[in-house]
C-alpha cells in the first residue's frame, strides 16, 4: 500500500466496518456530498493517511497560505484522510477530502488491499449531481448498487439505461474495491442546476439515506436549519420577481422545455443584488 499509511492499531480495533467515501470536486455539486462526509467524520479517529505529494497537482489545487502581520505562518495542503467513527454501535470508516489528480489506478489497488486488511464489509459512495430540478421539491437521491449489494426498497435506483459520463475518482475507486467482492452502493443527490453555492438540503438528504441504509441514526448537525434558511431566501427571490417566478414555473412543468440553470441563477442573483443580499444560497 505505497500510497497509504495505515495506523498500526487500526486492524485490531475495527469490527466489520463500512467504508463511506466522498470527495470534493467532480460529482460534488454544491459541495453537498463532501459537506456530508466532513460532518460524518467530525471527531473521528484517524485510521490512515495518504501520500498527497503524489496524488495532487498543487498548481491546479493550490495549498492555502495564511499570512499574519506580514509573516508566512502556515500552509494547509489538500489531503485525503480515513477516519473512524462509531454510529449506532457500528464502525464507520469515512474516506474524505480532495479528489486526487493522479494515480487513480494505483490508489484503487492500494484501497482494495487496505479494505481487505481491515475487514471492510461494504463500500458506500456519496455524491451530488446538478439536475433540472426546482428547489421547491424534496431532494431526489438516486442509488446505485453492485451485484450482491442490497438497497432499501424505498431507494430509487437509476438512471435507467446506459449513461456515459466523465468518471469521478470516487467511481474508479468504488469499482476497484468492489472488484474484490466487497459490495458497494452509492447515493447521489440531485441539486438544482441554478444553485451556485452550498445546498444543505442535499447534504441532509444524503445523510438520511445513509442512515436508513446502515440502520443507524445519523446526527444532522445544522443542515436542517441551513436548508430552511436557504429555502427562505430562494423563495423570497422567486416571489418578488415575475421573471424568476415564471422561470421556476417552467422548470416545475415537466411538459415544457427546461430552462437553463444559468438563466435562472442569473435572475435570482440579480434580485438578491438589488436587495443587498449577495449570492445564493448562503453558506
Amino acid at each position: 500500500m505505497g500510497l497509504i499509511t495505515l495506523d498500526d492499531d487500526a486492524r485490531a480495533a475495527l469490527d466489520a466496518p463500512v467504508l463511506v467515501a466522498a470527495f470534493d470536486g467532480w460529482v460534488d455539486a454544491a459541495s453537498a456530498a463532501s459537506a456530508a462526509a466532513t460532518h460524518l467524520a467530525a471527531g473521528g479517529e484517524r485510521v490512515a493517511s495518504f501520500e498527497g505529494d503524489v496524488l495532487f497537482d498543487y498548481r491546479s489545487r493550490r495549498p492555502v497560505l495564511d499570512i499574519i502581520d506580514g509573516t508566512l505562518v502556515r500552509l494547509t495542503w489538500p489531503r485525503l484522510a480515513l477516519d473512524r467513527v462509531r454510529l449506532g454501535g457500528r464502525d464507520i470508516l469515512v474516506l474524505h477530502g480532495a479528489e486526487p489528480d493522479f494515480r487513480w489506478k494505483e490508489l484503487g489497488e492500494d484501497l482494495r488491499e487496505m479494505t481487505r486488511a481491515l475487514g471492510v464489509t461494504e463500500w458506500v459512495s456519496l455524491g451530488s449531481i446538478p439536475a433540472a430540478v426546482p428547489h421547491t421539491r424534496p431532494v431526489t437521491v438516486l442509488a446505485t448498487a453492485t451485484e450482491g449489494a442490497t438497497l432499501h426498497e424505498a431507494e430509487v435506483k437509476g438512471p435507467p439505461g446506459l449513461l456515459r459520463v466523465p468518471a469521478a475518482c470516487l467511481s474508479a475507486l468504488e469499482i476497484a474495491v468492489s472488484s474484490s467482492g466487497i459490495p458497494a452502493v452509492g447515493f447521489y443527490a440531485q441539486v438544482p442546476h441554478y444553485v451556485g453555492g452550498p445546498f444543505a438540503a442535499a447534504s441532509l438528504a444524503l445523510l438520511e439515506h445513509l442512515g436508513r441504509h446502515l440502520g443507524v441514526d445519523v446526527a444532522m448537525g445544522t443542515f436542517a436549519d441551513d436548508a430552511g434558511q436557504q429555502r427562505a431566501r430562494l423563495d423570497a427571490a422567486v416571489e418578488a420577481d415575475d421573471d424568476v417566478r415564471e422561470m421556476l414555473r417552467r422548470l416545475q412543468d415537466d411538459d415544457e422545455e427546461v430552462i437553463s440553470g444559468d438563466a435562472l441563477a442569473a435572475e435570482i442573483e440579480r434580485f438578491l443584488r438589488n436587495q443587498g443580499g449577495g449570492h445564493v444560497p448562503p453558506s
